[in-house]
Order: structure tokens, then sequence, then C-alpha cells
């Protein structure tokens, strides 16, 4: 019961209807303000403007018959009651020897009379026995004595019985307008509502590890743009579980496979198969080839966490590119005289960065290995810097094996080998490329991979650089 109070749908319901009550009320209230401000106001100024009219033909003196006959003959045809008092008893108020005398004028209006001003009046006057709305002109001789006065009226009791009649039929078409509102409000409100509740059931879904429900975009609005964003959610929610699916099989099987080497070679030493030093020896050197390459993968796995984290220490400093290229070059020298490689390279020594070095000589080393390793005897390896604006491009080109087309979108992926006999042979993860490229755009970098099978591969890097100052 407390979640249904709770729900969005019951805060939407309350709020439109609380806002629909709130409107008829103020309607209401703006109904009676204009009746009160408007309607009687405008019609005292009418029984005032009708009354000094009447007045405009007194002359002074004594209130002659012929003007009594023409106010009697101005009631007849007038709606208003309309009627001329000259007694002096009628004028008189609160006098000790007139008091038990019904007066229809106080002191005060009296006083208001004798000033030529007019009196408006409203509510129950006793000596007509009902509600009036009134106005009173004075009749001022040229001695200013008060002759008498021009007292007109309106019965209010009828213009009240129709408002209660109106008040009436009023809260009756309310009642009925309610009562609608509230059957199409909540009618609208369980549209409205329904897509975010199968939003919501989705949502369930998904944490339970379905990932193929798609919701039904049903409307362009903020809802339908919500289904549509959910549904782009759970496709990518989709598409990272099967990475990660994919990413730990990758792992277990580049694991197995070392494993399994170092466990068959020590049951072989242990089981007394080895007969002598030497093949001993050389099982020895097997088993230690294969924990160096469980290392480099727990160590490149550790790697491409910390970098996917942005979690990985780093020590930036200004780099002198060329140099720094020269320094790592120099590691190269015997294993690229070994295999009688022709390396040739093309430094601009202006581009400065402000990098990690450790990070830097990570990505040099994982590209130069490649080229080195991929490319023939006798083949050649160029590298190039150039300065262009407020960056540098560094080209690491071979004339290698090469990379077939159909692998090249998929090069820098993790555990993506082109040839992966190979590569279990030679020892590699798959996850160098993958590293390389992370921390290139770590930096604020970006790279490029070119290459055309048994012709070469070129590798192209844009960094940020530095003004030297």
């Amino acid at each position: 019961m407390n979640d249904k109070w709770q729900s969005l749908t019951f805060k939407l319901w309350l709020t439109i209807i609380t806002a629909i009550i709130l409107s008829v009320l103020f309607a209401y209230s703006l109904s009676q303000y204009y009746y009160k401000n408007l309607y009687v106001e405008k019609l005292k100024t009418d029984l005032v403007n009708e009354a000094s009219l009447l007045g405009a033909d007194y002359t002074g003196g004594e209130i002659s018959d012929d003007f009594k006959e023409k106010v009697e003959w101005f009631n007849s045809k007038n709606e208003s009651e309309v009627f001329v008092v000259n007694s002096p008893r009628e004028l008189s108020a609160c006098l000790p020897f007139e008091i038990n005398y019904d007066t229809l004028i106080s002191e005060e209006e009296r006083q208001m009379l004798l000033d030529g001003r007019a009196v408006e009046k409203e509510g129950y006057e006793k000596r007509f026995g009902k509600n009036i709305v009134a106005a009173i002109i004075p009749l001022i001789d040229d001695e200013d004595r008060l002759e008498g006065i021009i007292y007109t009226y309106i019965p209010v009791d009828s213009i009240t019985d129709l408002l209660k009649e109106f008040a009436a039929k009023w809260l009756l078409a309310i009642l009925l307008f309610l009562i609608i509102a509230i059957f199409l409000t909540t009618k609208w409100l369980k549209k409205l509502v329904s897509p975010i509740k199968e939003i919501e059931t989705a949502a369930h879904r998904v944490s339970e590890g379905d990932y193929d429900i798609q919701l039904q975009v049903k409307s362009h609005d903020e809802i339908g743009k919500l289904a549509q964003a959910f549904n782009d959610m759970a496709n990518s929610i989709h598409l990272e579980e099967g990475r990660k699916k994919e990413f730990l099989e990758n792992v277990a099987h580049e694991l197995r496979t070392p494993l399994s080497y170092v466990k068959g070679y020590t049951h072989a030493i242990l089981d007394g198969v080895v007969k002598n030093e030497e093949e001993e020896r050389k099982y020895l050197q097997l088993i230690s080839r294969e924990a160096l390459r469980l290392q480099r993968i727990v160590g490149d796995l550790m790697d491409l966490s910390k970098v996917d984290g942005d979690s990985f220490d780093s020590s930036k400093t200004p780099i002198a590119f060329a140099q720094f290229i020269e320094d790592v070059l120099s590691k190269y020298e015997p294993i690229i005289k070994a295999k009688q490689l022709n390396l040739a390279y093309e430094l601009d020594p202006d581009p400065i960065l402000y990098g990690d070095e450790g990070r830097m000589e990570q990505i040099l080393h994982n590209i130069i290995d490649n080229a080195v390793q991929y490319t023939n005897p006798g083949g050649s390896i160029q590298i190039r810097l150039v300065q262009y604006n407020e960056e540098c491009e560094l080209s690491i080109s071979d004339t290698g094996i090469g990379i077939p087309k159909a692998d090249l979108p998929y090069i820098m992926n993790r555990f993506y080998r082109v040839n992966k006999a190979r590569s279990r042979f030679d020892g590699g993860s798959g996850l160098g490329l993958s590293i390389v490229k992370k921390m290139v755009e770590w930096q604020q970098g970006r790279i490029e991979i070119q290459s055309k099978e048994k012709i070469g591969t070129k590798v192209k890097i844009w960094l940020p650089t530095i003004k030297e100052e």
C-alpha cells in the first residue's frame, strides 16, 4: 500500500487533481470578487448617475408636485426603485424627541448630504426589510438647506438568489468536471507511465543478466528517448560482457599453454623420464622460458588494467623526443646487426614532449620489437620524426611480412593475433599493441597502422608537443 502512495503515478495524479481543484476554487473566488468589486460598484455608480440626472431638474425651494410626479414616472419606467423624500421627520436622525422613529439616513449620512455629497449604501435596510444597493442624492436650495433627497435602490435579494442558484449549478458542473477529469487523468497517466514501468521491468532483467532485452520505442519525446537510451545501454553492456567473457577466455587460454608446458616438463623431471643432465638442462630451460612468458603475460595484463582504469603511476617531464628515440635505438644495435637489418632514421630535433619516460619507452619498445621480429634478415627499418605546429609525427616502417587486410582493423584488439601458432611459439601475448594504443591515447595522442602483406608495415603516432621556453 505504501508503495502505491509513493509511486510516480500517484504523485502525478495527485498533482494534476490538486491543480484542477485549485483552479476551480480560484475561478469561483474570482467570480465572487468580480461580483463584489465590479458588478456592485458599477450598480452603485449607475444609481448615483440616475439620481443625479433627476436631481438636476430640482430648481430650489420647496419640492414641487411636478418634480415628484416626474420622479414617480421615472420610477415606473426604471428597474430600480426611485422616490423623493422631503419630510423633516424622515430626514431627522437621532434627535431626542424623535429617537423611536425609523429613519432612512443616519446623522453621518445627513452631514454628507448637507455637504452636497452623494451617499452610497449596501446591505440590509430595516425600513424595506431587504438587502439593497442604494444611492442618495441631496436636494439643496439656494440657502444651503436640505429640502429633501432622491432615494434610489435595487433589491439584491433576487441577485443573491440568482447567485445561489448559479453556485449550485456551478458546484454540480464542477463535480461532473472533476469526475471526468479524474477518469481521463487516470487513463492518461497509465498510458504515460506504462513505458516507465516497462523500463523498470527491463532494468531488473538486465540486473539479473538478461542483456538481450529490447524496449519498443513508441514515441519521440523524453520517454521515447529514455527507452532508446536504455536499449543502447543494454547493447553496450551486452557487448562489454561479451568482450569481458572473451577476454577471460583468452587470458585462461594464454595462461593454460605455458602452464601445461611447465607442468609437463616438471613431471618429466620428477618422474625420472629425463635420463641425463643435458636433457634435464634442456627441460629446465624450457620451463624457464615458459615462466618468463607467464611473467610477461601477467605484466601486460597489469599494465592494461592500469591503463584502462587510469590508475598507473606516472611522472611527466619534458622529453627531447629525438634524443630519447636515439637512446632507445642504441639498445637494439646488437640484435639489428645479428639479424642483418638495415636501420635508417631521420629525427627532427625540435619536438619536446611532456610525458612519462617509462611509458614512452614501453611504446617504442613494443613497436620496434614487432618491426625487428617480423622483418626478415636483410630487410630494413626506417624511423622518421617530424614537427607539425603543436604536435609531432613519429613513423616507424619496415619491410617485414606485413599484415593481411582482413586482420588490419582488429590488430590493436586485445589478444588478437594474425598468426596464432607463431605467436605462441615466440611468446607474444597479443596485448602489446592494445597497450600501446591505450598509452598513446593517455598522452593525448593517436596511433594509426598501415600495412600490406609481404610488403611491410608502417606505424604512425601523433603526440602533442610543448614549446621550448
